[in-house]
């Protein structure tokens, strides 16, 4: 990755528009989910690091970095690479390649952007000059027309995060859902929800 041109990375990302991201066939998702479970479970096992398919060990490195800058710890719970989003998106972009170019495309832009600023990779970049990347690059609305390419790909690789996030046990729970919790007797809407949308019952 480390040899490829601007012209390369910009030929990759164009191969790949933005109507072909996430287009996923139907079950995508739960066969990726279940193969992080047993990626996760292998590796408790055998005390071994989830080996990738697709990414190189650079890459790997950086999704993981991104991963948890996108959807980090908190007080309620785990981060992106806690729910197993970089092997969601690796067994993701092995089974199902139309995404393949656009990632790796923007992987390289990223680390391309940093070293003509910061003569790094994104990896050996300070948190300060990552955060100053990504705020340029994450509100498509507010970005520089010369960072369109990074803010396509930011916008892919955070609705990949967000899908592997939220479609674990983790992200289940942090979303707080009780949809699938058996409930008794119905008691109506609570009252901190009324409140909160300015109506009560009658």
């Amino acid at each position: 990755m480390a040899d490829m041109t601007r012209r390369d990375i910009v030929g990759m990302l164009a191969l790949a528009p933005l109507s072909t991201v996430l287009k996923w066939p139907p079950g995508a998702v739960k066969r990726a989910r279940e193969a992080v479970v047993e990626a996760q479970r292998t590796a408790a096992l055998t005390g071994r690091a989830y080996a990738p398919t697709f990414f190189s060990p650079h890459e790997y490195d950086t999704v993981k970095l991104l991963a948890d800058l996108v959807i980090p710890a908190d007080e309620r719970s785990g981060s992106a690479t806690d729910a197993g989003a970089p092997e969601f998106m690796d067994f993701i972009l092995t089974t199902y390649p139309d995404n393949q170019g656009a990632v790796r495309g923007g992987l390289a832009w990223m680390d391309n952007e940093c070293r003509d600023r910061y003569g790094q990779p994104f990896l050996g970049c300070t948190a300060a000059q990552r955060t100053t990347l990504l705020d340029e690059i994450a509100w498509p609305s507010k970005a520089k027309p010369e960072l369109s390419h990074g803010v396509t790909f930011f916008n892919r690789f955070r609705d990949m995060t967000a899908s592997a996030f939220f479609s674990s046990k983790l992200g289940v729970e942090d979303l707080q859902y009780k949809g699938n919790t058996f409930v008794p007797e119905w008691k109506g809407c609570p009252p901190e929800a009324l409140s909160k949308l300015g109506v009560k019952y009658s």
